[in-house]
């Protein structure tokens, strides 16, 4: 997760560099620490494949089999979602064909994870990058329609599906927060629990709030609002990642 997100914050710093005309790079050189991404998850899976291949023994585990499995379907998602950033790279630099296209290994994408998302409920697996491809695929065909101005909606509008979204991370939020300020008026929880939902809610306080702030500038400067450069938009995302890589110490590895 780490590595994600450390890519992830890489490119939103030079995708916003490219956007403002600071560095005047290929979008494909600009996708860099994507295509990092990618090859890391590829060169991961080769590997585990290879240590399964060689190890027969492994398939009588019933632990390891679902590992592998999940190993399986991640890579598989992360290879769709390649081929949707390759083909976003293919249509700024030459233009050539429709978002539509464009966004269909996504549309693919959606309904993969929805029944991986129920394979990894049955095994007790945490698949978050599936729960989020599964849970945009309406926002997907919007932005598609909007691309393409089959749809000429205000792009506030465009992104309804994203501030649904948004209102549900919002109440985790204060939900946190409650629980937080409950345990802080209670003398019979002990210190740990209380530092360890304090740590919960001004985590996600920092991850929500950034990420909301970012969507809407954007939003707002999309639809010709504001005239901020994108830079500044995309301040409140560069938090929201670094406090993101910074919760991922202490965890437990996944499959992204």
């Amino acid at each position: 997760k780490f590595l994600i997100y450390a890519c992830l914050l890489l490119f939103s710093v030079l995708l916003s560099l490219r956007l403002d005309d600071k560095i005047q790079w290929s979008y494909w050189a600009v996708f860099a620490p994507i295509w990092l991404w990618k090859l890391m998850v590829i060169v991961g899976a080769s590997v585990g494949t290879g240590v399964w291949a060689r190890h027969p023994q492994y398939r009588a585990e019933g632990e390891t089999c679902v590992e592998f499995k999940a190993m399986l379907i991640a890579v598989g998602i992360h290879l769709l979602l390649l081929m949707f950033e390759v083909l976003v790279c293919d249509r700024i630099e030459r233009g050539t064909h429709f978002w539509l296209l464009v966004f269909m290994p996504l549309f693919f994408v959606s309904p993969v994870s929805v029944a991986a998302c129920v394979w990894g409920f049955r095994h007790d697996r945490s698949l978050e990058l599936e729960i989020l491809c599964s849970v945009n695929i309406l926002q997907f065909i919007f932005i598609a329609l909007r691309l393409d101005e089959i749809i000429r909606w205000p792009w506030l509008v465009v992104c309804v599906p994203l501030w649904i979204l948004m209102s549900f991370l919002c109440l985790v939020v204060l939900y946190y927060i409650v629980w937080s300020v409950l345990f802080l008026r209670s003398m019979d929880v002990i210190a740990e629990q209380r530092r360890t939902h304090i740590t919960m809610a001004v985590s996600w306080m920092t991850i929500v709030v950034p990420l909301l702030t970012f969507e809407i500038l954007l939003v707002h400067r999309l639809d010709g609002h504001n005239s901020f450069s994108f830079i500044p938009i995309f301040v409140p995302l560069w938090l929201s990642l670094i406090t993101l890589m910074a919760t991922t110490f202490g965890q437990k590895g996944g499959n992204h």
